[in-house]
């Protein structure tokens, strides 16, 4: 098997989709790859969201608003919302379940788009047609916000099984889904012994996210007397973002818990044996958080918009314009999110976060209302800002800002600013932002 067929097939996939809401869409008798998934509504044209994360909900909110004439159908293989900010709080139950898991049909009634529990397996661009598990649906412009892929066949090449294994037994839980509870539950039932976290190579979901992780495990550790330790294999030579912040934290709070080691990119993971070799030496442990490298979302994949190196391999990263957000060699298909390929020379990617996300799903559902409209397309470009909790008791949190401004040439520049010092008055700032964001698009 060849790496495209791989990568056509992954583990994902093999998870059944929710059933069609009865509301929404009767399912046929016979549902086969040429059934229609849906009729258009309306004289609008139709645009549908492919993924309902942070970027397809803020997209589909927002399109609506701007054209409300348009039938925007948004995809999604999950019935629920889950939010990946506030997830790692939730591990250690500062926040409940219900904060971080909502409900996506109210929003979807409430701001008139049509949502669809099921999974994408197919993109027919020059057809203009999207493959689903229930049947396919037409498009005038497609939004592809599908966050990211685990590229587990950077470590086991065509082995599925110790892929899956991996998977079930280590989950990284940075796609949301089923591996969220099994998280959770991995470490409610620990009791003691070493836990080592694989950090993906940059660029990856969330970038100082594994960190915080990292820190609030280590508090439960350390708040419920668990012997653990915890190894942090970073690929990188040093902390980023907020390297300061995290370091002072690991040696100020977690001293005998917390282990950071630098330039420690994966050569080989032994899931059975539970084991890792790595470019700063080998280590065993009792569990593991594994994150492989990540990747553009499977369905980016699927529409052939990953883009190639100068050796014509895949960067692994959607091809897109990168300041319209449209792809290379199709102004009709968008890409929304984690999925986006480089931005710029100076910096590479977007940060891969919920904020980045959201602001770009309200950017491309303007963009596309002017085009409808037959108006200029104006560039406009996001802001990121990262808030990350490093003590549950008291609650304090570190956060990094990032700021976007183009130079003569058009070069998108990016300047990085990091809050290093743990504050109290950062962890209101952080649920102040969760709720605005929220009550934008949920």
């Amino acid at each position: 098997m060849d790496r495209r067929s791989f990568l056509l097939t992954p583990p994902a996939l093999a998870i059944s989709a929710a059933g069609l809401p009865s509301n929404l869409l009767a399912a046929p008798a016979a549902i086969h790859s040429h059934t229609t998934l849906l009729p258009r509504r309306g004289t609008g044209p139709r645009i549908v969201v492919a993924g309902g994360g942070w970027g397809g909900m803020t997209a589909a909110r927002f399109l609506r608003q701007h054209i409300p004439e348009a039938d925007v159908v948004l995809l999604e293989r999950n019935p629920t919302f889950w939010s990946g900010p506030m997830s790692n709080k939730w591990l250690i139950d500062i926040v409940n379940t219900d904060f971080v898991n909502r409900d996506m049909l109210s929003p979807a009634n409430r701001y008139g788009y049509t949502l669809i529990n099921t999974t994408v397996n197919g993109i027919e661009r020059e057809k203009k047609l999207v493959l689903t598990t229930h049947g396919t649906i037409d498009y005038d412009y497609l939004i592809l916000s599908g966050g990211i892929r685990d590229a587990y066949e950077a470590w086991f090449g065509n082995d599925k099984y110790a892929a899956e294994y991996t998977r079930r037994h280590f989950p990284n839980a940075y796609i949301p889904n089923a591996e969220m509870f099994a998280l959770k539950r991995k470490f409610r039932d620990f009791k003691g012994g070493t836990v080592v976290m694989t950090l993906p190579p940059p660029p990856h979901r969330c970038p100082p996210s594994p960190y915080e992780r990292a820190c609030l495990i280590a508090w439960h550790f350390k708040t419920n007397n668990i012997p653990g330790k915890i190894i942090i294999l970073d690929p990188k030579p040093k902390i980023a973002p907020i390297g300061e912040g995290y370091r002072a934290a690991f040696q100020e709070l977690y001293p005998d818990i917390i282990t950071h080691v630098p330039n420690a990119g994966v050569k080989e993971v032994d899931p059975f044996n539970k084991r890792i070799k790595t470019a700063a030496g080998d280590f065993d442990f009792d569990h593991a958080i594994l994150m492989p490298p990540h990747q553009a979302a499977d369905i980016v994949w699927y529409a052939g918009l990953i883009g190639k190196r100068p050796d014509g391999k895949p960067t692994g990263w959607a091809d897109i314009h990168p300041r319209f957000f449209t792809a290379r060699d199709d102004d009709d298909v968008y890409v929304v999110g984690d999925s986006m390929g480089t931005i710029s020379d100076q910096f590479g990617h977007y940060p891969k976060s919920a904020h980045v996300a959201h602001a770009i799903g309200k950017i491309v559902a303007k963009n596309i209302a002017e085009r409808v409209a037959g108006k200029e397309v104006v560039p406009v470009l996001p802001d990121n800002l990262c808030y990350m909790m490093v003590n549950a008791d008291p609650q304090e949190e570190i956060s990094v800002v990032f700021e976007y401004e183009v130079d003569s040439t058009g070069r998108v520049l990016q300047t990085q600013i990091d809050m290093d010092v743990r504050s109290p008055d950062l962890v209101a700032k952080d649920f102040a932002w969760i709720k605005s964001r929220f009550d934008d698009f949920l």
